[in-house]
């Protein structure tokens, strides 16, 4: 049995007719490619037609502020991705004159591009022999082959890489991964996929061996932490505090509403005894909850939320100095992670008007 002559068999015959399979522009591969880590296809195409639509060229992603391209992502998560896609494209412009570069030794350089993303470039704008290796080609590779290295080590990476090196056919290794990568997305899914109807069910180990449920293998290595945000929802004269978040935490530059952290969830009644409640708002002002509390995963943290009302605070009150007011109907403009935009979908700007007459 041939591996990739099948697997590249069952792709012709069953691929999706998605917009950057039918082009060698490495600046539209870039954008898909970048848009679809850590996320679905699904979830995926709307934000490819989104940034497309808005940045047709290199050249506009350039020109565009870190703000406007944080706006855009708005809801996708893990921002870090938009900020260094900005980056990456006005290293374009400067280094390469514009013009999105093809090959792996030349992306390997640019911001926020790696192994993974080089690759798939290289791969499918200029057929260069590099193998693309996702989370579903290592699914793929891990059952067929019976390999039980995790795949989140670096020997769990070079090893599959290197196996999907040999594989690929190296007349056209831009079909071969992409056949490869749709064949686990398609065929050889995470849970419960139908090997009753699979090309490689034959000759498969995981499947000859009861092993499709147990592979690939991957460690868990890292520790949940649970955080607690109490947002301080703060309205004057048709006015709302922001903040804006800085580095060093999660939503770097992004915006979301000023808050008081605590280890453990606390009550409207306890918010406005703690001392770093009153060194901001003197000891007259009180709040209520109007929102929450709301479990917001990230993928190594748990956030619990609570929105509260501050009432009787005085105009001149010590805030942070990354605290600013902006209109209420200014708000959908400014790039705001998911758990706060969700929060203004459920309490309009008509809403915040009502509740804080």
């Amino acid at each position: 049995m041939n591996f990739i002559r099948d697997v590249t068999a069952w792709y012709i015959e069953n691929k999706r007719n998605l917009p950057w399979r039918n082009t060698t522009d490495p600046y539209i591969i870039w954008l898909s490619e970048i848009i679809l880590q850590q996320t679905r296809v699904e979830q995926g195409m709307p934000y490819f037609y989104r940034f497309f639509d808005a940045y047709p060229t290199v050249a506009d992603f350039a020109a565009a502020s870190e703000d406007e391209i944080l706006r855009h992502w708005q809801g996708l998560g893990y921002y870090s991705r938009g900020r260094n896609m900005h980056k990456t494209a006005q290293m374009v412009m400067e280094e390469h004159s514009g013009y999105f570069p093809k090959k792996y030794d030349e992306l390997i350089k640019l911001k926020g591009i790696g192994d993974y993303t080089a690759a798939a470039i290289s791969s499918f704008s200029a057929n260069e022999a590099k193998a693309v290796v996702d989370g579903n080609v290592f699914r793929l590779l891990s059952r067929y082959f019976g390999i039980h290295v995790p795949i989140n080590t670096a020997k769990g990476k070079k090893e599959f890489t290197t196996l999907a090196n040999q594989l690929i056919d190296p007349h056209n290794p831009g079909l071969s991964n992409q056949a490869m990568m749709e064949f686990g997305s398609l065929q050889c899914r995470p849970k419960n996929p139908d090997c009753s109807i699979c090309p490689l069910a034959i000759s498969c180990v995981a499947l000859k061996k009861g092993l499709i449920q147990e592979l690939p293998v991957k460690l868990k290595n890292q520790k949940i932490r649970s955080r607690y945000f109490n947002y301080l929802i703060l309205i004057k004269n048709n006015k709302i505090a922001f903040n804006k978040r800085g580095s060093g935490d999660i939503w770097e530059n992004l915006y979301d509403l000023p808050q008081i952290e605590t280890t453990e969830s606390i009550s409207d009644f306890e918010l406005p005894l703690r001392p770093d409640f009153r060194r901001l708002f003197g000891e007259k002002s009180s709040v209520y909850c109007i929102h929450g509390p709301v479990k917001h995963v990230l993928s190594h943290q748990k956030l619990f939320a609570q929105f509260f009302l501050v009432a009787n605070f005085s105009e001149d009150f010590k805030k942070d100095k990354d605290w600013f007011f902006i209109d209420l109907e200014e708000v959908e403009k400014l790039a705001q992670p998911k758990l706060i935009f969700a929060f203004f979908k459920n309490f309009s700007t008509l809403k915040l008007k009502s509740i804080n007459t």
